[in-house]
């Protein structure tokens, strides 16, 4: 089949070849908002579909850029993650897909996400408006067998998602080529930009047609996000309908001034709230040790970060979404892209650093219209430079110090005490102290002698049985 016959096509007909159409040289008017989706002219099997689903009223910015996208233009859409921008994008992606057939290893559209799990949300979204237009839809990802990624392409997928790093890889091998992809999508641009992917991205750019018609998405369209704009975007119709995460309606921010040592407790009662909680630590080793503290306290709660296995972390985010895990504590990375409907608090274990950072984790609250709160526990020498970061962040919040067992945290996060039950077996955890339990050193006892320094629980007990085992070679004689 000719090249020509991939062309790109007006949705009302995807069939019929279509030369530059999707590239205007000049800027051309917008096009008004659809009010509803059945006005747009979708497939009537998409329509089905969305009835099915209960979604007849497009979100702002799937009403301002599928009119755009069906029509094949270049689209530039600026909104925060939980905006609706999957359907904004894939709607008119697979409506103009419609028709065709992929040759094996040769998709035909491409939608590039930063993670693992943003890839799963965005297959799992697509996957019945896919089916009802008989299209093939394959995801590829690191930490899963790249031989049955490659036999996914090798039968032929019309839609491809893909992160940046595997697909290098699947056409690094031979099994993958971009030559005839005529859709490409960037979803999340600026956080791929942010976790070191440009350089991929680039290069997968570089091998998509380049007539073909191309839509980026993201939070934050600055620095990196901008060049990608300028180098593959052509006239792009440009829309920015969504506010920061700052200006949500029904987003409240509080910084919660906790004592350091009581930073534990505090944790620990708010992971116990009746409800999903969201928590977000800096480091893959306290994402574990926190796990481990909320489990042996009658928590159910779980990790997840990037040192888990991917079936792993899909059973994870499975049983969070279902509610047999009730408190993720996840790394800020594996985090990206996670989305759960309902989730109404996220909490800040450990502070963000980067504006852009906390809007990506606030992010996870308060989506498709929904309420939620995000908490910050700061101890007082970080207040300074987290209220900052806030403050970049365009963030207006409340600051209110609380201790563990206290009304006020309970108003603010739902906290309560947990039941101290084990979940795995084992002995309960013991319960943290105000005076001498310190966030980071939980499993550490004070030593007077060694001023506020700590010595190990298992350094103790070593010392305890060799002395014991002295003692009783001393009575035998020894």
């Amino acid at each position: 089949m000719s090249d020509s016959a991939h062309a790109d096509a007006p949705h009302s007909d995807p069939d019929a070849p279509q030369s530059d159409s999707a590239v205007t040289s000049s800027p051309a008017p917008a096009l008004p908002p659809a009010e509803t989706f059945a006005e747009l002219g979708l497939p009537a099997e998409v329509l089905r579909t969305l009835a099915e689903a209960g979604v007849t009223v497009p979100f702002p910015i799937q009403a301002a850029t599928l009119p755009h996208a069906l029509a094949g233009r270049d689209v530039l859409g600026r909104g925060r993650t939980g905006s609706g921008k999957t359907l904004a994008f894939g709607l008119g992606l697979l409506t103009r897909t419609a028709g065709r057939r992929a040759e094996p290893k040769q998709p035909l559209a491409l939608i590039l996400v930063p993670t693992r799990e943003l890839a799963q949300q965005v297959a799992e979204a697509l996957s019945p408006y896919a089916r009802a237009l008989r299209l093939r839809l394959t995801t590829v990802v690191g930490g899963v067998s790249i031989g049955r990624q490659a036999a996914a392409l090798r039968d032929g997928a019309e839609i491809l998602v893909a992160t940046p790093g595997r697909l290098h890889d699947l056409i690094g091998r031979k099994d993958c080529r971009l030559g005839r992809v005529r859709i490409t999508v960037l979803d999340e641009a600026d956080q791929m930009c942010d976790m070191g992917f440009l350089p991929q991205v680039t290069e997968l750019m570089d091998q998509v047609r380049p007539d073909g018609q191309r839509m980026l998405f993201s939070a934050t369209l600055d620095r990196d996000v901008d060049q990608l704009v300028k180098r593959y975007l052509h006239d792009p119709v440009v829309h920015s309908v969504d506010p920061a995460a700052g200006a949500v309606t029904g987003m409240e921010h509080h910084l919660l001034v906790v004592h350091g040592p009581d930073r534990y407790a505090v944790t620990t009662e708010i992971a116990a709230r009746d409800g999903r909680v969201l928590l977000f630590l800096d480091t893959k080793h306290a994402v574990d040790q926190l796990t481990r503290h909320l489990r042996a306290s009658g928590v159910p709660a779980a990790a997840l970060h990037s040192g888990k296995a991917q079936p792993q972390r899909t059973r994870t985010l499975a049983q969070f979404k279902n509610g047999q895990v009730t408190a993720l504590v996840a790394t800020k990375v594996a985090a990206r892209g996670l989305h759960v409907d309902d989730l109404d608090l996220v909490v800040n274990v450990d502070p963000a650093t980067d504006p852009k950072d906390y809007l990506h984790r606030a992010g996870r609250t308060a989506r498709a219209g929904r309420s939620g709160t995000v908490v910050t526990l700061v101890v007082s020498g970080q207040r300074r430079e987290t209220s900052q970061v806030l403050a970049d962040a365009g963030i207006a919040y409340t600051t209110t110090k609380v201790r563990s067992g206290e009304e006020q945290l309970s108003r603010i996060t739902g906290a309560k005490a947990p039941s101290g039950v084990p979940l795995d077996g084992g002995p309960a955890a013991a319960k943290p102290k105000n005076h001498n339990a310190s966030f980071r050193g939980l499993g550490t006892s004070k030593d007077p002698a060694r001023g506020s320094g700590g010595k190990s629980r298992k350094g103790s007990e070593a010392r305890k049985l060799a002395e014991a085992r002295k003692a009783a070679r001393v009575r035998r004689g020894g």
